[in-house]
């Protein structure tokens, strides 16, 4: 898939990681539409990214809100053969802290955000993927999901989020092999520490160490070498069911 040809949906495209691969698919002469909570950021990525971009508010843990935000975006963009999934939440929380213990309440909004959320969006991407014209590999479309490096190294305080990140990257593999009869490819991204806005409020101080703390190159991640990946795998065909960690080589420690 080349990137002039893609028409994609991108969750938490307002800011971040988000707003990284929106930006590239556009500049390269493809079509988004953010999809994003925060309608003032939303409406302001989108007007920024020009022609090629287009916003629709949306909770992509509410089911019938992602179906409708999907299907009025492959209406606008006259196609869509692309979803990437960058909407989530990293709220820390102990199991048993200080505070008591942790609130079912908080684990269920992890995974219903970052993981179901996940599941919602790619479900209704493949309905409206499956009747594309398949290209000359036989490809309809490509679902990008976005994971952690918590779901392999999570720190404490990370049981719910890396629960969730988990989650995504067991099924990867199921995912694909179920839709490889359909054309669609599916992976994900387990980004190590990245200069996302979350980060870059933070101290100067913090940052830096933080970055330090990553084996090579000892600085935090950019969004745009996320959005960087996230094109490489849409026009690379071979990739597909596999989890990529891009994360200078870093390990998180227990704390």
């Amino acid at each position: 898939m080349q990137l002039k040809d893609v028409c994609a949906v991108v969750t938490g495209g307002a800011s971040g990681l988000g707003l990284a691969a929106a930006t590239r698919i556009v500049n390269a002469g493809g079509k988004v539409t953010i999809l994003d909570l925060n309608e003032a950021h939303g409406k302001a990525a989108a007007a920024a990214l020009g022609a090629g971009a287009s916003f629709i508010v949306t909770d992509v843990s509410d089911e019938a809100a992602v179906d409708a935000a999907v299907g009025r975006a492959r209406a606008a963009m006259g196609s869509l053969n692309a979803a990437i999934n960058c909407a989530g939440i990293g709220n820390p929380g102990r199991l048993v802290g200080r505070q008591g213990p942790m609130a079912g309440s908080f684990f269920r909004r992890m995974i219903e955000i970052n993981l179901v959320g996940t599941v919602l969006v790619a479900k209704a991407a493949v309905v409206a993927m499956q009747p594309n014209t398949p290209n000359r590999d036989g490809e309809r479309g490509v679902i990008v999901m976005t994971a952690s490096v918590a779901a392999f190294d999570g720190q404490i305080g990370q049981v719910a989020y890396s629960a969730s990140k988990g989650g995504i990257v067991a099924m990867t593999l199921p995912m694909a092999r179920e839709l490889a009869s359909s054309g669609i490819r599916v992976m994900t991204v387990a980004p190590g520490i990245f200069a996302t806005p979350m980060m870059k409020a933070m101290p100067q101080e913090a940052q830096d160490s933080l970055g330090k703390q990553t084996p090579f190159p000892a600085r935090l991640g950019e969004p745009d070498e996320y959005a960087a990946l996230v094109a490489h795998i849409l026009e690379n065909a071979m990739l597909n069911g596999e989890t990529i960690r891009l994360d200078g080589a870093i390990r998180m420690q227990p704390r």
